[in-house]
């Protein structure tokens, strides 16, 4: 298979969980993916490339990304691109008044600040008649209030309020543009079988005050696993015609919200 494509993603955390599975969704439908991961990824493909970045360096990220996709940006055959903001640290989890403030700007560079600057740039590097689709995965915390959860839901609420702040002001630029195809989606994938999971679930009842609950869900068997949500975004990065800004949740129809 060529690893030229006409329809290009960037997709962090492809190292395991959604954004691993993601990553090969998108190679079987024939995108070119590049993968963005601290740590390396199993996933062979001349259509995808690996490259190794700390989300927690928000200030040189782009520099860093920048040489390695300018080639599949720049080509004028380009037609779709992608950027799925999936990785996320899950660190933190413990009670508010205990966490360490050096603690949560690491988790805020990780969780909002590089998702933010990656938006940005993307924005900054899209042409017109170019169709653009960014996709921040969410969580159930970032819209309700998880004991324990507090760092990591708050800071999935604030990259929500940034996806529909970002939609809001590109309606203002250009409301009319139709050549200015870019939209925005923040995904609550569900309860899936991944690593925040597993941290969660081995946490106490001090630290995670409805721990019980998460356990339930493995012993339950209604852990789903990563591939379900991972089509759903392929979907959703193939489609047209979606209003600025979407939610969705796994298995239930998107809600449009007006941007502004």
């Amino acid at each position: 298979m060529s690893a030229r494509s006409d329809q290009v993603a960037l997709v962090t955390g492809t190292s395991s969980g959604i954004g691993e599975a993601l990553a090969q969704e998108l190679i079987r439908r024939g995108w070119r993916v590049f993968g963005v991961s601290r740590r390396s990824s199993a996933i062979g493909s001349p259509l995808y490339s690996h490259l190794r970045a700390d989300l927690r360096e928000v200030a040189t990220l782009a520099a860093r990304l920048e040489p390695q996709v300018e080639a599949a940006v720049s080509d004028p055959s380009l037609r779709r691109f992608a950027l799925v903001n999936n990785a996320a640290g899950p660190g933190l989890l413990g009670p508010l008044d205990g966490v360490k403030a050096e603690d949560l700007l690491e988790l805020y560079a990780v969780n909002v600040a590089a998702p933010v600057s990656l938006m940005g740039w993307f924005v900054r590097r899209s042409r017109p008649g170019l169709a653009l689709r960014m996709v921040n995965v969410s969580t159930g915390a970032a819209t309700a209030a998880f004991p324990g959860l507090g760092a990591y839901g708050s800071s999935k609420a604030a990259l929500r309020m940034a996806g529909m702040v970002l939609a809001s002001e590109l309606e203002a630029r250009d409301p009319e543009d139709p050549a200015r195809d870019i939209t925005i989606l923040s995904y609550e994938p569900g309860i899936v079988d991944t690593e925040m999971q597993a941290a969660v679930r081995g946490s106490s009842k001090e630290t995670v005050p409805m721990v019980e609950m998460f356990r339930q869900f493995e012993a339950e068997g209604r852990l789903v696993p990563p591939k379900k949500p991972a089509a759903e975004i392929a979907d959703y990065l193939e489609a047209d015609g979606h209003a600025r800004f979407t939610e969705r949740r796994l298995g239930v129809p998107p809600t449009q919200k007006a941007a502004g």
